[in-house]
């Protein structure tokens, strides 16, 4: 089977032109459905399951009509039953196939958390090495919708916390795409959580296979004031926070980690050492997440370089409301990264 001959795309010099892609732009959904096809295509093992995976949304587009292309053996929908489900598809792949299991929202992983945390992120370690659980889960989390506290939260620092699975979150067309094939490709179980505004874009990406390795980030835009990391969707916000702070004159360094575990560190320190500052912005609860890994981060690797104390920016630790007012009170975006790096700069 051919992964090892995709190619693998290590960084892309500008946020704003991700890989060559030869002038081509995709957007985002199918982006990660071109990748699935590309997928299926190549590899006979894989295989794509979940609920409404063959539904004519598919799955935002993600997965729209390869039902049709490959036949309901292939690409299938299932029933409400995480739990059992998931334990089919984390024996599938130790039984030497490539699950692909589809979720709407992650908040559905709660119940697959025995089959997933328990069992598939272990048995490599368990046995090992000898056992491989080349699982893939997907879920969408964001807002804009009025799912509130039980189908819009953000959950990535509960997973982001468990060894053995690898976590990513993509921020372009061009990672959704190569970061998809990179989690197929991979021996471990990976868990992709999107978030649903980044399905507004669209992006240059190439047509042929390519990976975007798992623990390996990038810098969106170059800066000597400030690092500012922006997660999955609050990196483009992170972006359009350092074009305006650009024109007070503030030069901001936007970096997309793109996976979080594994987590690219020197990406983050190195950065760190040119600008001193770090602001971390992550669409999920402050307590106990991504953002307060990376800020410990700097403390524990970083604390010689830094000028000032981190500032975080994140959804307060209250539940997700519903409703379109409630949704811009509650989620943070470009403006507060902004104050943030004002507050963080101001003598």
């Amino acid at each position: 089977m051919p992964w090892t001959k995709i190619r693998a795309e290590l960084d892309e010099p500008d946020y704003g032109h991700a890989g060559d892609g030869g002038g081509r732009r995709l957007d985002y959904a199918a982006a990660i459905r071109e990748a699935l096809d590309q997928a299926l295509s190549l590899d006979p093992r894989v295989f794509v399951m979940g609920q409404g995976v063959d539904d004519p949304a598919g799955m935002f587009g993600a997965t729209r009509d390869l039902h049709l292309k490959y036949g309901r053996e292939r690409v299938f929908d299932t029933p409400l039953a995480e739990t059992a489900l998931t334990g089919v598809a984390a024996g599938a792949a130790m039984g030497g196939l490539r699950p692909v299991y589809f979720h709407n929202r992650p908040d559905f992983l709660f119940l697959a958390m025995d089959q997933l945390v328990n069992h598939a992120a272990k048995w490599s370690y368990m046995f090992a090495g000898a056992v491989k659980v080349p699982l893939v889960l997907w879920a969408c989390i964001g807002r804009g919708w009025g799912s509130a506290a039980q189908h819009s939260q953000a959950l990535q620092g509960i997973f982001f916390h468990v060894p053995g699975l690898k976590l990513a979150m993509p921020s372009t067309a061009f990672d959704a795409k190569g970061l998809m094939l990179a989690a197929i490709a991979d021996d471990n179980p990976v868990l992709i959580i999107e978030h649903r505004l980044n399905f507004r874009q669209k992006g240059l990406t190439p047509e042929r296979p390519y990976t975007v390795p798992l623990g390996k980030g990038a810098v969106r835009r170059a800066g000597d004031d400030v690092t500012i990391v922006g997660i999955s969707q609050m990196a483009n916000e992170a972006y359009l926070a350092a074009e305006e702070l650009a024109r007070q004159g503030i030069q901001a360094e936007v970096l997309d980690p793109r996976s979080l575990r594994p987590l690219d560190e020197d990406l983050i320190l190195d950065s760190l050492a040119k600008t001193g500052r770090l602001v971390v912005a992550d669409s999920a609860w402050k307590t106990g997440g991504v953002s307060a890994e990376i800020a410990a981060l700097a403390a524990e690797k970083g604390l010689d370089l830094l000028k000032a104390p981190v500032r975080r920016v994140s959804c307060p630790d209250l539940p997700t409301p519903a409703g379109y007012t409630l949704e811009r009170a509650y989620y943070p975006g470009a403006a507060q990264i902004v104050a943030a790096v004002l507050e963080l700069l101001r003598p």
